[in-house]
């Protein structure tokens, strides 16, 4: 990896805070909160090297997202009761694979004490919603609770 695409991953994670709300990780993947959310559990799945585009990641990479996305589903689940999950890979902006992991509710879910609706359903996500951003240590939460779920 050159200086340039060391620089482009470090921003990547530094904009997603991915060290920070981290979940879960392989070698090869990072399962983080955006730090936005969208919906309730809105997360990032990151490679943990630099690679712009889908056809880089490896056999091996790609054996190790399975595994990952089968526990982040489980997880998300288990917490969150989702209807389904989107996973959208836009990298429009940040030139990194990753996914968007956006869960999606058709009704109101209550979390943290807080009213959690899916402003979008059932068409697009509203990936520029950010609920209850202000509200302090929301993000510890969702991160404790789903951590505890994938650790089960």
């Amino acid at each position: 990896m050159d200086l340039d695409e060391a620089q482009l991953l470090a921003d990547f994670r530094a904009k997603f805070r991915v060290e920070e709300l981290l979940i879960a990780s392989t070698p090869a993947w990072s399962w983080s909160l955006r730090p936005a959310q969208a919906t309730v559990g809105a997360g990032i799945l990151s490679l943990n090297r630099y690679a712009a585009s889908f056809s880089d990641v490896s056999g091996a990479e790609m054996a190790e997202l399975a595994v990952l996305v089968a526990q982040l589903e489980r997880a998300l689940k288990c917490v969150f009761d989702y209807d389904v999950i989107n996973y959208l890979m836009l990298m429009m902006v940040d030139k990194q694979v990753h996914f968007h992991v956006i869960p999606r509710y058709q009704g109101v879910r209550q979390f943290a004490g807080l009213e959690w609706v899916d402003s979008g359903w059932p068409a697009v996500p509203a990936l520029s919603v950010s609920q209850h951003s202000g509200e302090e240590g929301v993000l510890s939460a969702i991160r404790e609770a789903v951590g505890l779920a994938c650790a089960s």
